[in-house]
């Protein structure tokens, strides 16, 4: 389902510009598009700061260049994708709503991996809401969230864990993804979903590949 999203007055204003860490044609990692041929754009600017975060470099958006619209949107279609995803970064720090007009008008499909601590912005075929407990989510994100990741590292996470598929939609996939260096987590993740069918777990199957 499309989920339309108007702009909201405490968003950042709309702009014809975005702060980009990277953009790259690979496969989807995670989730339940894993093995999708996906075009990633990654935003910069995070503020929710995740301790075992993979791309830490991502959070200072000054220290990124700026790309035009336009130029992301012409970038995705050349690459003929099955799927653009929007990362980050906290890619909800940044108004959405002009690049995905733009690459709703080339016909692409549109998917967003957020924390959801910030506003809604831009119209998407497919949210990923990986919430944090450093920086909770908005109450009108879990409405919206086609699939709910969390990540898994120690048993505290697992609480949290219950707690958010708790406030997800009864059609939201619910996802346990181990933190990549956490054996601990990963022997959680594996057993909860044994004791509790409803979930499902995610693995980073990119990294176990060694591609980005």
């Amino acid at each position: 389902m499309i989920k339309d999203v108007p702009l909201m007055k405490d968003v950042l204003p709309a702009t014809d510009t975005l702060p980009v860490v990277e953009t790259f044609h690979s496969v989807q990692g995670e989730g339940i598009w894993a093995g999708s041929n996906a075009f990633f754009i990654r935003l910069a600017g995070c503020d929710v700061g995740c301790p075992w975060c993979d791309t830490k470099h991502s959070w200072p958006a000054k220290h990124h260049p700026k790309r035009v619209v336009e130029e992301l949107v012409a970038e995705a279609i050349a690459h003929n994708p099955n799927i653009i995803i929007i990362t980050g970064g906290e890619p909800l720090m940044h108004s959405l709503s002009p690049l995905t007009a733009g690459l709703r008008k080339a016909n692409l499909k549109i998917h967003l991996e957020t924390s959801g601590s910030h506003p809604l912005s831009g119209t998407f075929d497919w949210i990923s809401l990986s919430p944090k407990p450093f920086k909770p989510p908005l109450d009108n994100i879990y409405s919206r969230a086609s699939e709910l990741k969390v990540i898994i590292s120690d048993c505290q996470d697992l609480d949290w864990a219950t707690v958010q598929g708790q406030k997800v939609s009864a059609k939201t996939v619910k996802l346990l993804q181990p933190e990549w260096d956490s054996k601990v987590g990963a022997q959680l993740a594996f057993d909860y979903v044994l004791s509790h069918p409803e979930w499902r777990l995610s693995l980073q199957t990119h990294k176990l590949l060694g591609v980005r």
